[in-house]
């Protein structure tokens, strides 16, 4: 076993270490100069200097072990770039760098060399683990740009003002058992109104993050719980696809649960998205399939889409939400430019559900703005929703159970109503 060493300022290291227990103030930091070693923190406390430069730094490097650290202040508490096998366990980092309170709305789209401040900062970093590690209070907890097969498990991000865990062109990676309760912010406008949540997310997915898994994760009470954005403020195609959720949480958000927009081929599967403004947006979203989850009194909709295609509504309870399953048609011109398939909605397969107490069961309707208003006449028409399919549903206790306007009359097989003011 190796003698411990009191760490300073600058340190370049190049062998297995652990460090004396302590506070150090070492405001540049740690370098990483050599493959296959394990620094062991042994509960020392780094410090950095006004929220800047990197506790921990990387680069290149293969199969490096980091654990039991405590780091504060840094502007990256831990930044490792093209790496593999990296692996950072039992660490407790807070403090890194944070936008000013009430001052900004997000912006999700931010390239890695621009990154916000965060606990950890992974670039080009592949087949490695993240594990057990507290990342509270900060405004990020990871952030993943161009990451491939991480194994992100039990770490524990809530209350950041940003973003828990951030995937940006980060495919094949596994999220579990990690916790992003409460991570939002409150954008103030100059007007005196404001925005709560303003995309602070437990968990942030962006352009073209695919194939992910994300499994028995919390994200509650955050601006939303899950985001995933598939279209640039350039109108540029970069849908985030294929990718599980299954036994997240994701409930109690002023906003969305699960919001997943221009991607396909997304499984939501067991999760609960409960007490939100809308359980699931999808807007423009096409091929997913959402089964076996719990939506239950949201203030708008469990779930939510304009323009969405092919998609498959299975096996879910939606109970007391004003809108059970919300869809609709708009036309946005740019959109349709670039989406052109996805000109109307169409082609959904809702079936086997249970729907109690809701407001309206299920609504399908034309030319809509947010599914329940009716667009300026100037406003180009979609064509007519169509070829819908409601099978084998229960509802019970609505207001109205299926309401259609403007659309093609869905198949209706084998659905059941009780005590519902209208059924249809």
């Amino acid at each position: 076993m190796e003698t411990p060493l009191i760490p300073y300022d600058g340190m370049v290291i190049a062998t297995d270490i652990s460090f004396v227990p302590g506070v150090y103030v070492l405001p540049n930091g740690i370098r990483i100069a050599a493959d296959g070693i394990t620094v062991d923190g042994n509960g020392a406390l780094i410090v950095g200097d006004e929220h800047s430069g990197r506790g921990v730094q990387l680069e290149g490097r293969r199969d490096v072990t980091i654990k039991n650290l405590r780091l504060q202040r840094f502007y990256h508490a831990i930044w490792a770039h093209d790496c593999t096998g990296f692996y950072v366990h039992d660490c407790t980092i807070s403090a890194s760098a944070e936008e000013p309170a009430n001052s900004l709305f997000l912006d999700i789209w931010l390239p890695a060399e621009r990154a916000y401040g965060a606990a950890i900062y992974l670039n080009a970093v592949r087949e490695s683990r993240i594990e057990r590690n507290n990342l509270q209070h900060q405004q990020n907890g990871v952030l993943a740009y161009s990451c491939t097969k991480l194994n992100i498990r039990q770490n524990n991000a809530s209350y950041c003002s940003g973003f828990g865990f951030h995937l940006f062109a980060s495919c094949d990676n596994l999220l579990e058992n990690n916790s992003a309760d409460f991570c939002c912010r409150y954008h103030q406008r100059a007007d005196g109104g404001g925005h709560l949540g303003a995309d602070a997310a437990g968990f942030l997915i962006a352009h073209s993050s695919c194939r992910n898994t994300f499994r028995a994760n919390k994200a509650r009470m955050g601006g939303d719980g899950f985001f995933l954005a598939g279209l640039t403020p350039q109108w540029q195609r970069v849908g985030c696809d294929d990718n599980l959720f299954e036994r997240n949480d994701g409930s109690y958000s002023p906003n969305i649960a699960f919001e997943a927009t221009f991607s396909k081929g997304n499984i939501y599967r067991e999760n609960l998205a409960n007490h939100c403004n809308y359980g699931f947006w999808l807007g423009f979203s096409r091929e997913n399939i959402v089964e076996r989850n719990q939506m239950r009194a949201n203030r708008r909709a469990g779930i939510a889409v304009e323009n969405g295609i092919d998609c498959i509504v299975r096996d879910n309870e939606f109970h007391q939400n004003h809108h059970g399953v919300l869809l609709w048609s708009k036309f946005v011109a740019p959109f349709a430019e670039h989406f052109p398939e996805n000109n109307t909605s169409r082609s959904w397969q809702i079936e086997g559900n249970d729907f109690r107490e809701n407001t309206v069961a299920v609504r399908i309707a034309a030319d809509q703005d947010h599914g329940v208003r009716p667009l300026p006449p100037s406003t180009p028409r979609c064509p007519q929703p169509h070829n819908h399919t409601l099978r084998n549903n229960l509802i019970i206790g609505s207001r109205i159970g299926i309401e259609t306007l403007g659309v093609a009359p869905p198949l209706l097989e084998r659905n059941r109503f009780a005590e519902n003011v209208r059924d249809m």
